[in-house]
């Protein structure tokens, strides 16, 4: 399935403003799935500096520099996209990965030391130990154990809308019961890591697809921002999990940024003058052939 994806992304200021420095994570992923065969970032007003570069972990950064103040600031994300059926468990494990609990080899424990580390305070540390309880550590298979982690957050927190600035804790969000997919997203990162799995943040683009039919949706517009899980598997690599659905990321998720924790992968960072500002953001899908 072929799709042109169109999102913009404006910001309306209530008089004329400075801006700093503008960091746009609105680009692919170097391990997206998806077959990415254009794209294109337009940046308003024109009068601005661009520099694209990579981060640490390798995502694909527009450093945006303005050489004027402005009113307005927007951002216009074009890209056409090959989105590829495939069956998210269709992966090799190393056989010393097969069953949970498992120790990481000496060289991959000393690369994933960062995704292994939990941020959590230790009172918050001891609450997310006690949900991970149910499941036990008795031995089994890998992927049944992630699957029954995914989907066990994918229940207990009821998904909502939430357009407050940042992440809950992982602790609110249990006390809650509730959360954003963000929210849920880091969650499922810190009980992954207090499991001993090393897991990061994800944000993207969500394409809703049926993937048994393999059909766009009769809204061409249901897309959204999104946000998920990776967690790390010898023999694998990067797995991706969505606790919003309680499944395995598929074609319809496209990474746009994965980080530690999720301020890292947030879709634009920058600071500008103090001011009163509307923010909006459109996304529009077209098939193409």
């Amino acid at each position: 399935m072929r799709i042109h994806l169109h999102h913009v992304t404006h910001y309306q200021y209530d008089r004329v403003v400075t801006l700093g420095p503008q960091l746009v994570r609105l680009h692919p992923t170097p391990h997206c799935r998806s077959r990415i065969s254009s794209y294109a970032l337009t940046v308003q007003p024109p009068s601005h500096f661009i520099n694209w570069q990579q981060d640490p972990l390798g995502n694909h950064l527009a450093r945006l520099v303005f050489s004027q103040p402005m009113a307005q600031f927007s951002l216009s994300v074009d890209m056409d996209v090959e989105l590829l059926s495939s069956n998210p468990f269709d992966f090799f494990l190393d056989p010393s990965a097969d069953y949970f609990p498992f120790a990481y080899s000496a060289r991959d424990a000393m690369a994933l030391a960062p995704y292994l580390a939990c941020s959590s305070a230790e009172d918050e540390a001891a609450r997310l130990r006690a949900y991970l309880q149910p499941l036990g550590r008795a031995q089994r298979r890998t992927l049944d154990f992630l699957v029954a982690l995914n989907q066990q957050v994918q229940r207990d927190i009821r998904y909502q809308l939430r357009f407050e600035a940042g992440v809950q804790t992982p602790l609110e969000t249990l006390r809650q019961a509730s959360g954003s997919c963000r929210d849920s997203a880091w969650l499922l990162v810190q009980l992954l890591r207090l499991s001993g799995l090393a897991a990061r943040f994800v944000s993207g683009y969500l394409i809703d697809v049926d993937p048994k039919a393999g059909a766009a949706p009769a809204d061409l517009d249901s897309s959204q921002l999104h946000a998920w899980c990776e967690v790390y598997l010898p023999g694998a690599g990067w797995i991706g999990l969505d606790a919003t659905s309680g499944l395995l990321t598929g074609m319809g998720h496209i990474p746009l940024a994965c980080a530690l924790e999720p301020a890292a992968a947030a879709p634009v960072e920058g600071v500008s003058d103090r001011a009163e500002v509307q923010f909006s953001h459109r996304i529009e899908l077209t098939l193409t052939h």
